[in-house]
């Protein structure tokens, strides 16, 4: 039986191409999340705010929030996770530099945020460094046992 950081880990794994491609293939991408079902079937989630072509991340991060809790207090999700681009200082550096950071919550209490910098190299080639990780806040799963 997995554990619930093992659960989360298989839903970032599989949610983690989709970024590093658009990073490859565009040097950016807009925020977008996911979902473990109780089965443990994966589902992408992505956000259109309405009236804008460009919306800047936050509204789409607060969308992507929304949709997941809908599915959560449904009782529909045991993982969720938000991927999106961020600028940190990762441990033992500096300087800020890009990130793609996916912030995971599991319904048996785990949560964390998980950091891969980044640089894009020759247009296309996407360098990673150091991943790290820092004890999430579990928001996502909070208002469900309400």
């Amino acid at each position: 039986m997995p554990t619930p950081k093992e659960e989360s880990e298989v839903l970032m794994n599989d949610l983690l191409p989709l970024a590093k491609r658009m990073l490859s293939e565009d040097g950016e991408f807009y925020p977008y999340a996911g979902l473990m079902r109780i089965g443990g079937e994966i589902v992408h989630i992505g956000a259109k705010v309405e009236g804008t072509d460009h919306p800047d991340s936050r509204s789409v991060i607060e969308l992507l929030t929304r949709k997941l809790k809908e599915s959560v207090q449904a009782s529909e999700a045991k993982a969720t996770a938000i991927v999106f681009d961020v600028r940190i200082i990762p441990p033992g550096k500096s300087e800020k530099m890009d990130a793609i950071q996916v912030s995971l919550d599991h319904a048996e209490g785990f949560s964390a945020e998980v950091f891969f910098p980044y640089s894009i190299e020759n247009e296309r080639s996407v360098v990673f460094q150091r991943t790290f990780a820092q004890k999430g806040n579990g928001t996502m799963f909070s208002d469900a046992n309400a």
